[in-house]
């Protein structure tokens, strides 16, 4: 039995035994949310790749039960979380499904089963044990983190889950802690844990891993309107990552100014820094587009929100050989960037980014939970073995939440995207998604 599993056991079996304690049944929460998803990516033009089908889509039905408990009494509480997860084919084709490349994980949305189709479903359930002593708390198992450094992905039928241990810590007013090791990730369109990676190394069939990411850092309130952080990252034979974030609100006149300013400084860590095969992708003069992690990213985004309207501008910089790094196991990833947008990530070597964005929250006209938005993002500077480049994406989405009645927590949404490049080997794509969810609280 291995050592992560075999901890959880006797986790579980401590609960087990003290399940009828005062807090740990009354605090219980379980919850079934559902969510139907239909994607379609249309790839276009001027590539040679056949790697890339010009037309891929798929719909297909989540279904995700997350179940809480709370603590058991005494100075040591103990708990235990679950997360059921199933997805069920709705429609894909072998021609829509999205996997032509051996190295590919999986489709759109759904894994590739032996023939080459997408697969009827996929499942999977996870469990995370849990302890808290005062403010501090342990989780090992099951986790979704969304942190600076490691942030899980929920843009496809069903959630990215990671497995290892993190321990958070609010002893401290206005300061917050934390730290963790992971081990492995399951992907958005899988049932099966794998191990860490970055871009350039995650081929799926002969890509290189690793089975620790490290990270630990501090979100620090000065005041009610400023939010300081620091994290550092490190997955072995990779990369190493320091970040710092500084959020501020400021009154301004009716409305409210956020201002959210980030840095990223990358390095190189272990046999990243001399082993090919673990090279990530950039430029690195002449030919050559793998080498070792070497990359600073800086960035700022400013958002005013007045009567329902937010107007945003930003800028993001990115210096360096590499690309930006994060973890990614070519089978669809977040990251921490004011530039994470629906189809690209703009976190190449040289990049610079503009962007500007508008939203409207219509509740301010009487309609209450409908919501519109529109993001543009311009990149530019990125070095090529060809020259510089250039990339431009448009995202727009409008979203509805019924807020009450029968159907209350009832949401549509509809996300269209379109990107243009003149990258070599790279396409043009158009994308819609239509998501439609619903919560049902069970305890």
């Amino acid at each position: 039995m291995k050592k992560s599993t075999l901890t959880l056991a006797v986790a579980l079996g401590v609960l087990a035994q003290q399940a009828g304690a005062a807090g740990f049944i009354e605090d219980s929460k379980a919850t079934l949310k559902l969510r139907n998803f239909y994607i379609n990516q249309d790839n276009r033009n001027h590539s040679t790749s056949t790697t890339q089908p010009n037309y891929t889509e798929e719909w297909g039905q989540g279904f995700q039960l997350d179940y809480t408990s709370g603590y058991t009494e005494g100075t040591v509480g103990f708990g235990v979380d679950a997360i059921g997860l199933l997805g069920i084919r709705l429609d894909s084709g072998k021609g829509r499904h999205g996997n032509r490349d051996s190295s590919a994980y999986g489709g759109l949305v759904f894994p590739t089963d032996s023939d080459g189709r997408a697969v009827n479903d996929f499942s999977s359930l996870g469990a995370t044990a849990k302890v808290k002593v005062s403010q501090t708390e342990l989780r090992y198992g099951t986790l979704l983190p969304k942190l600076p450094v490691i942030s899980y992905n929920d843009g496809r039928l069903l959630p990215q889950t990671f497995e290892g241990g993190q321990i958070t810590s609010n002893e401290i007013k206005d300061l917050t802690l934390i730290g963790g090791q992971i081990e492995h990730v399951k992907g958005r369109n899988s049932s099966s844990n794998e191990g860490l990676s970055i871009a350039g190394a995650n081929n799926a069939r002969t890509g290189k891993f690793s089975n620790q990411f490290r990270y630990a850092g501090a979100d620090y309130k000065v005041t009610k309107d400023l939010l300081l952080q620091y994290y550092y990252g490190n997955l072995e034979d990779f990369y190493k990552q320091h970040f710092l974030g500084a959020v501020h609100n400021w009154a301004i006149g009716p409305g409210t100014l956020k201002s959210d300013f980030r840095y990223f400084h990358s390095t190189d860590d272990g046999k990243n820094g001399d082993t090919a095969a673990y090279y990530t992708t950039g430029y690195y003069g002449g030919t050559t587009t793998r080498g070792k992690v070497d990359n600073d990213l800086y960035s700022a985004l400013f958002l005013y929100s007045v009567a329902g309207h937010t107007f945003g501008g930003g800028y993001q910089k990115s210096r360096g050989d590499s690309d930006f790094p994060w973890l990614n196991q070519g089978d669809g990833s977040s990251n921490y960037t004011i530039t994470d947008s629906q189809i690209q990530k703009f976190g190449r070597a040289g990049e610079s980014t503009w962007q500007a964005r508008y939203s409207y929250d219509f509740a301010k006209v009487g309609l209450a939970g409908l919501t519109a938005g529109v993001v543009y993002l311009k990149g530019d500077n990125i070095d090529t073995i060809t020259g510089d480049r250039t990339e431009w994406e448009r995202d727009i989405t409008v979203a509805y939440v019924v807020p009450e009645g029968p159907l209350k927590n009832f949401g549509v949404m509809w996300k269209n995207a379109m990107w243009r490049t003149d990258i070599d080997n790279q396409r043009d794509q158009d994308e819609n998604r239509l998501i439609l969810s619903y919560s049902i609280p069970l305890l």
